[in-house]
C-alpha cells in the first residue's frame, strides 16, 4: 500500500482511501477494479458496498462511482431495488458475451469445468461456421485460414506463438462466414483457446493438434461444407475429451 494512503473506519474495519491504479479515466478504472473483485468472488460472503463506502475507499466522487455501478449492472453483474441497495447478480445473469466479463473471467483461476462449458457452446458454433466458409470464403479469407494453419506449423518449432497462431486460424474461419454475428464470436472463441491452452497443456502436454486443424483447411478449400463442419468438431471434440 502507498504511504500516502489514508483510512476511514466502516463498522470494525479500516478502508484504504485512494485512487490505486485506477488510471487517468477514474470511471473505466472502477469498474476494472470492482468488476474483476466481483468475477473473483470477493463479494459472495459479505454485502456489496453502498455507493457512498466505494466513493470513500477509492477517493473518487459519487458521480463516478455511480457511472462505474450503472456499466457493471448493464454487464449483469449488478442488480439494485428500491430498499435493497446494490446487490451482486448470480452469475447466469453475467454478459458472458462483453469482452470486459470474458476479461475478468480469464483472470480468475483456469478451472476444468470452465473450459469444458467454453468449448460446449463451441462446438454449437464453429463447426456451423466451418461449413459456411467453406461455401463462402473468397480468396483472400482463404489465404487467410491457410496462413494461420501456417503459423500453427511455425510454433511447432518456436517460430511463432502457439495461443496466438491456433487464435488467427480459428478467427480466420470465423470471419469466412460473412456473418457478423460468427465474426463476433471471436472473443469467445479466444478465451476458450486461452483457458484451453493452460489446461490441457498440463494434462496432455499439448495444445493444439495440426493434423486437425489442416483437415479444417482442406475441406473449406475443397468447398466441402459437411467435412469442414466434421472436422472442425473434431478439434473441440479433442479437447473435451481431454478434460473428461
Amino acid at each position: 500500500m502507498s504511504a500516502d494512503a489514508t483510512f476511514v473506519s466502516a463498522g470494525s474495519n479500516r478502508l484504504p482511501v485512494g485512487r490505486p491504479d485506477l488510471g487517468r479515466n477514474l470511471t473505466f478504472g472502477l469498474l476494472d477494479l470492482l468488476g474483476r473483485a466481483i468475477v473473483a468472488g470477493e463479494y459472495e460472503d459479505r454485502p456489496f458496498p453502498v455507493e457512498k463506502e466505494l466513493a470513500t475507499r477509492h477517493g473518487v466522487s459519487r458521480s463516478v462511482t455511480r457511472e462505474a455501478l450503472k456499466m457493471l449492472a448493464a454487464k449483469g453483474l449488478l442488480g439494485t431495488r428500491p430498499k435493497l441497495g446494490t446487490f451482486l447478480m448470480p452469475q447466469e445473469s453475467w454478459n458472458l458475451f462483453d469482452t470486459d466479463v470474458l476479461r475478468w473471467i480469464l483472470e480468475r483461476p483456469p478451472s476444468i469445468a470452465l473450459l469444458r462449458r467454453f468449448n460446449e457452446l463451441r462446438a454449437g458454433v464453429e463447426p456451423q461456421a466451418a461449413a459456411l466458409a467453406a461455401r463462402r470464403a473468397d480468396p483472400q479469407q482463404r489465404q487467410a485460414i491457410r496462413q494461420g494453419l501456417e503459423r500453427m506449423r511455425a510454433a511447432e518449432h518456436d517460430e511463432d506463438d502457439p495461443l496466438d497462431a491456433d487464435l488467427a486460424f480459428h478467427v480466420a474461419v470465423l470471419r469466412a462466414t460473412e456473418n457478423p454475428f460468427f465474426i463476433q464470436f471471436r472473443d469467445v472463441v479466444a478465451i476458450a483457446l486461452r483457458v484451453s491452452s493452460r489446461l490441457t497443456n498440463r494434462i496432455a502436454g499439448h495444445t493444439a493438434r495440426i493434423e486437425e486443424h489442416a483437415a479444417v483447411y482442406h475441406s473449406i478449400m475443397a468447398h466441402d461444407a459437411a467435412g469442414a463442419a466434421e472436422n472442425m468438431r473434431a478439434v473441440i471434440d479433442e479437447v473435451l475429451l481431454t478434460i473428461d
